[in-house]
């Protein structure tokens, strides 16, 4: 499966950015075939860059183009991030190109002192008329995620699509945190937009998603499409829209339901749902969670695989009242199961995973025999090195294999090395351990199924049984010769929102796929 950019957005320039945006209306495509009529923001002139810059060029390619059809459409649901440091002032244009029948729209920024220009007044601030513009001028005060979304008949404009985030990044690399490079540690690409989520030494990060919770109730669209065309020049609009009662049929994670939030970012089939939901990572990362709930519903999200610590809420850090020397002593907030996004309010966390405590080698690793030494894909020029040489696991003073960062195995749990899970394997895994598993044609059909419970191209060939892995379906997104990630499904835990107009799967959906170290992650493409 192919990695994609993690938190894409624009920027608008150095210390004092600013944003050119519009309101406007077009379709958004949903899995079952549906071309619903939508409003979003989008970008009235070209922004000043984008961000992360790994996804424009790094030194590896000479500045070349990392991601495909990197652009800001005139609409698009959600927003444009917005991509700020901290004390920047930001200055925000919005023209309003929606149909006149919509009447004003506006902008609303949560957590900010915002000061105006332009347009006319408003129940909650200045707004654009039809055809017109507002400016909107704040300090970007608090690090972290925000949003931003309509202020103006919010039961309406936001259920349409007028919505987007902020990412507010610290003004410092905290101690204790890598700086944004050409590079992670293991050589692969840096796709961070800062060091870490604040100024504080105990969020740093490696990797980082921005997850967009909202749903669609396809009737309000319908009417709103209705009346589109109606001539109107009353500031608050001619359209007569019932939006109560409520009852959405599509249920979105950055404007895409499943299985579209697994395509890349910027895809050409979605041209104006431009951002996805597909995480991965590699064992020990540290991975930065930015999850804002937009809409009217909260939607209980679960992430398998580990719990999420939560950094902050609304930008603001939670911290003990009682201060440490250990920045990791500091941090108060909680160890959540299940991440429920409530309308308006962003959350920032920490997801980890390692493999400790599964009590078998994941990697399927072997004292002698096949699994003793590496043995990988010759024409990788990057773990070439590496092959026919024994595999090591020395522990670090947490128990880890760190000592070699271009390691195939590292962040391996040393105390499971050559731990056996397969009493009767199909290859020579094993040793002696305690379970027999069935085929694995028989065990899943699963398209993020890796083949085996081993983790890598390696340990999986040497555990398949003998009709191989292939799922019946004949799709592979996770290929056991190549990538073999464990796929961590993350889901909404409200049934009805992991469906697509109420067919399942789809909706609020997504798989965290965890790669082994050898896999290399492309956050552009």
């Amino acid at each position: 499966m192919t990695a994609q950019a993690a938190a894409p957005g624009i920027t608008g320039g150095n210390s004092t950015p600013h944003f050119d945006l519009v309101a406007a209306a077009e379709r958004i495509s949903q899995p079952d075939g549906a071309s619903i009529y939508s409003w979003g923001y989008g970008c009235h002139t070209a922004p000043a860059g984008f961000s992360p810059a790994a996804i424009q060029s790094s030194p590896a390619t000479a500045g070349v183009a990392l991601a495909v059809n990197v652009s800001c459409p005139t609409m698009q649901i959600p927003g444009p991030t917005l991509i700020v440091h901290q004390g920047d002032t930001v200055t925000v244009t919005l023209t309003n190109n929606l149909p006149a029948a919509a009447g004003n729209t506006s902008i609303l920024f949560p957590g900010f002192q915002v000061t105006t220009s332009g347009g006319t007044p408003g129940l909650l601030t200045q707004e654009a008329p039809n055809g017109g513009s507002v400016t909107y001028t704040f300090m970007a005060t608090n690090a972290g995620t925000h949003s931003y979304y309509s202020g103006t008949q919010g039961d309406l404009q936001v259920e349409m699509g007028l919505y987007g985030a902020i990412i507010v990044l610290p003004t410092t690399v905290p101690a204790g945190c890598r700086a944004i490079g050409a590079t992670l540690p293991d050589g692969q690409v840096d796709f961070r937009n800062a060091a870490a989520a604040y100024n504080h030494g105990a969020t740093c990060y490696d990797r980082e998603y921005l997850f967009q919770f909202s749903e669609i109730d396809p009737a309000i669209h319908q009417q709103a499409e209705q009346q589109a065309g109606m001539a109107c020049t009353q500031a608050t609009g001619c359209m007569d829209i019932l939006t109560e009662l409520y009852h959405p049929a599509y249920f979105m994670i950055n404007g895409r339901s499943m299985p579209d939030d697994m395509d890349p970012n910027y895809a050409m089939q979605y041209p104006h749902q431009p951002y996805n939901g597909n995480p991965h990572m590699h064992p020990g990362e540290l991975v930065l969670l930015r999850i804002i709930g937009t809409g009217r519903w909260q939607h209980p999200f679960h992430e398998h695989g580990n719990h999420v610590r939560i950094l902050a809420r609304d930008g603001n850090l939670i911290l003990s009242q009682t201060a440490s020397a250990d920045p990791m002593k500091t941090l108060a907030g909680p160890l959540l199961f299940t991440t429920t996004t409530t309308p308006g309010e962003t959350m920032d966390g920490i997801f980890y995973w390692t493999g400790r405590g599964l009590n078998w080698d994941v990697y399927g690793h072997a004292a002698t025999g096949p699994g003793s030494v590496y043995n990988l894909d010759p024409s990788d020029p990057k773990y070439a090195a590496y092959n026919g040489k024994p595999v090591v696991c020395i522990p670090d003073a947490n128990g880890y294999y760190t000592a070699d960062p271009m390691a195939p195995n590292y962040y391996e749990w040393c105390a499971d090395h050559n731990k056996a899970l397969e009493s009767h394997p199909f290859g020579t895994v094993a040793s002696g351990g305690p379970v027999t598993l069935p085929d694995a044609n028989i065990f899943t059909n699963g398209a993020w199924y890796g083949g085996s419970p081993y983790l890598g191209p390696d340990a999986t060939i040497r555990a398949v049984g003998a009709t191989g892995s292939t799922p019946p379906s004949g799709t592979i997104a996770n290929p056991p010769t190549s990538e073999a990630g464990f796929a961590f499904m993350w889901h909404s835990h409200n049934e009805r929102e992991i469906t697509t107009n109420n067919i399942f799967p789809g909706g609020m959906m997504m798989m965290m796929l965890v790669d082994p170290q050898s896999f290399v992650i492309n956050e552009a493409n």
